[in-house]
């Protein structure tokens, strides 16, 4: 079986071999790749969610050049977005040059709060939590033994005096392979009482949090400064302008929200191509970047002493390969089947990665031609379609708005009536 995510050419093939070299090269049999094609029937739909009256598509595409801790990783995205795989996979062939990416991740930690009132004495609280820590963890790992079976399961309990009555208590659980949300709410709902009475206070809310900032996963990479070169700036000049570009996110949280959306545009695709909660990530990811009080950007990018442009992320990433959706989605498992990970963590460590690289790609376009000229080359496709254009039309309408730098739709109606003749 063919291996790696460095295909040539492949954007030039038809879907149908685009598919076929998937299958070669990931091991999908035919039902997998079927499941590429939709994934999804309306019977199965009708038991996900409630009020199902049919089905909404997004083109589900792989991203390829991703190499993270030496191995190589094509990455499923499912994204509306022209140019969002492209650039990605650009980017990501610009930093394979220089080794590729490095990732680690943090145990699977997800956290669930109990929410107490009318706490009279907060430390005295604190102290008796904590002395009946051992007792309110076996009560949780009782309520849900499956994950003790897999070595995951209740960890640690911590208390907080928020004031005036109001006290929290978080509950650390060890999900191991699962997002974790149906587990960690069911174990804090199972000790809540007992939590309140050994408190003395009455219990309101029982639901974990989104931001998990126990189970934060790091990327970093390093491209080499002659890979950023365009024909108009050399690549010490391309880095160093991202280094700006950087540094202007760090000093100022207008520009930190664009920065840290360009990164969301790898992350996202991947979330939601393997069936994962890519709202929860979001939620996560803004509150971590605000966590100082300041919003600030989750990658940052330097020079380093050999001259290449060094990039690193960290944000929390909460995601399962079992259980929820991936269950019931036979296009999320086949998805899971196509990125190769055994674990939630090297999952976590793969959407990362395509962060920083779509971060990279938009920093590099913003820095030199801006963002407009290749995103609305790619986005001239659609157009395309919109006017009308089928089959081979849509590329060679395409390219004549693109070179005549009028991406219309009236442009679009024009090209393809002269085309036709």
């Amino acid at each position: 079986m063919e291996t790696g995510s460095r295909i040539s050419g492949f954007y030039q093939r038809t879907m149908e071999e685009r598919r076929g070299e998937l299958a070669r090269r990931t091991g999908l049999d035919a039902a997998e790749v079927a499941a590429l094609t939709g994934g999804l029937s309306q019977e199965i739909a009708d038991k996900m969610i409630e009020n199902v009256v049919g089905l909404y598509a997004l083109p589900l595409a792989v991203g390829l050049n991703v190499r993270i801790n030496d191995n190589d990783v094509i990455v499923p995205m499912v994204v509306e977005e022209p140019s969002v795989v492209a650039a990605m996979s650009n980017a990501a062939r610009m930093v394979r040059e220089g080794g590729g990416f490095r990732g680690e991740a943090d145990p699977p930690i997800t956290t669930a709060q109990i929410q107490l009132w009318d706490v009279k004495d907060g430390a005295a609280a604190k102290a008796k939590i904590t002395a009946s820590a051992e007792e309110l963890l076996a009560a949780a790992n009782a309520a849900f033994p499956d994950i003790v079976k897999f070595g995951g399961g209740a960890r640690e309990i911590e208390s907080f005096d928020r004031g005036e009555g109001l006290f929290v208590v978080h509950l650390h659980v060890d999900c191991r392979d699962a997002m974790g949300a149906n587990m960690v709410n069911t174990m804090a709902e199972s000790i809540s009482s007992r939590v309140a009475e050994i408190a003395g206070g009455r219990p309101g809310l029982r639901i974990l949090t989104n931001l998990a900032e126990r189970r934060c996963v790091r990327v970093r990479c390093a491209a080499p400064a002659e890979m950023l070169a365009t024909p108009e700036l050399s690549g010490a000049e391309v880095r160093d302008r991202i280094v700006e570009a950087s540094i202007f996110a760090e000093r100022d949280p207008y520009r930190a929200t664009t920065h840290n959306k360009g990164i969301m545009n790898g992350i996202d695709p991947v979330v939601i191509a393997t069936g994962n909660d890519w709202r929860a990530v979001e939620a996560g990811a803004h509150a971590y970047a605000a966590r100082s009080g300041v919003y600030r950007p989750l990658a940052t990018w330097r020079a380093n002493a050999s001259g290449a442009l060094e990039g690193k992320i960290e944000l929390p990433m909460a995601l399962g390969i079992v259980g929820g959706t991936i269950r019931v989605h036979p296009g999320a498992k086949a998805a899971l089947k196509l990125v190769g990970v055994k674990t939630a963590s090297e999952l976590a460590m793969v959407a990362a990665a395509a962060g920083l690289a779509s971060n990279l790609a938009a920093l590099r376009a913003l820095a030199t031609e801006g963002i407009q000229r290749g995103h609305m080359a790619l986005h001239a496709r659609s157009v395309a379609a919109t006017a009308g254009a089928v089959g081979a039309e849509v590329a060679a309408v395409a390219d004549v708005i693109v070179a005549a730098r009028s991406i219309t739709l009236e442009a679009a109606k024009d090209a393809l009536k002269k085309l036709r003749g």
